[in-house]
């Protein structure tokens, strides 16, 4: 009998991720034999848990908070997004050495432009949160060539850092690139992503309404009863207001496309999981 090609997504917490229901949707359209798993890994033992799925028949995984950096290590070939990131959202376990790319920023994108229908290009952007979710977007957003991208973070060293990452890319792409911590960024943002942990925390919305533009596109890159307050807050200011659901989903397709050379129809598989998230809440 053929071994099923096995995949997962890694980190901790794990139990509330819908990637396993996506890219099973993934793989009954395109007629793929696979299974995709829960990969809980302790936040002490990343390395060791993930080699141990791969040396037990895994082909790939996904990885989520807080791994992401630590992904980027275990990669002896990276693609050029993950390399300018420096993290990684996904591995594929290759004979020749372990492959590793960041579908975040294409994933993301995708949701803004072609799922919610707000071109970047001469916008102005303002991007929270200086951490791997905040360095696997930045370049994608950069590329879209708003006139400007500022990324604020509650430490403005961490911004910084981010920024002087990206300023080769800006300046090729003709965009602005500025940083600030939370208290100083401005205001007048046409499109505003929460790339920060306060939604997964419960913490307070970390800018005041003045950082929105009317009729602002507000994103958090969390989903389900974790994003509601800060979405709640961006509508109550006139903001349309967009959680990380199709960001999740299009940036799972770019991985499926790695590992299995299909690219899925993303569409019917974010209808049908927002009516489920709809009739019945994450835990």
């Amino acid at each position: 009998m053929t071994a099923v090609d096995r995949y997962a997504v890694a980190g901790n917490p794990v139990a509330h991720s819908r990637s396993p229901d996506i890219h099973a949707a993934f793989a009954a359209q395109t007629g793929q034999s696979l299974v995709y798993e829960r990969l809980l890994c302790p936040l002490d033992a990343f390395a060791n848990t993930v080699q141990a799925f791969a040396a037990t028949g895994g082909r790939g995984c996904n990885i989520t908070v807080p791994f992401k950096f630590e992904a980027h290590d275990l990669a002896a070939r990276l693609s050029p997004r993950a390399r300018l990131a420096g993290a990684v959202n996904t591995l594929r376990f290759d004979a020749e050495g372990w492959f590793g790319d960041n579908t975040d920023g294409a994933g993301l994108l995708r949701d803004i432009e072609h799922n919610a229908q707000r071109p970047l290009a001469g916008r102005r952007v303002l991007l929270l949160g200086a951490g791997g979710a905040s360095a696997g977007v930045l370049g994608s957003l950069i590329s879209a060539r708003p006139a400007e991208v500022q990324v604020a973070n509650r430490s403005a060293d961490k911004a910084e850092s981010l920024r002087a990452s990206h300023q080769a890319l800006a300046t090729e792409m003709g965009v602005k690139l500025s940083a600030s911590n939370l208290q100083d960024c401005g205001s007048g943002f046409d499109v505003l992503i929460n790339g920060t942990s306060a939604s997964l925390a419960g913490a307070a919305v970390p800018v005041g309404p003045e950082a929105l533009a009317p009729q602002a596109l507000v994103i958090d890159m969390m989903y389900g009863p974790a994003a509601a307050p800060f979405l709640d807050w961006a509508r109550s200011q006139g903001a349309e207001a967009r959680d990380g659901l199709g960001m999740l989903v299009e940036q799972a397709a770019e991985a499926f496309e790695i590992w299995r050379g299909r690219r899925p129809d993303t569409a019917p598989v974010l209808h049908s999981l927002r009516q489920a998230i709809d009739k019945k809440p994450t835990p």
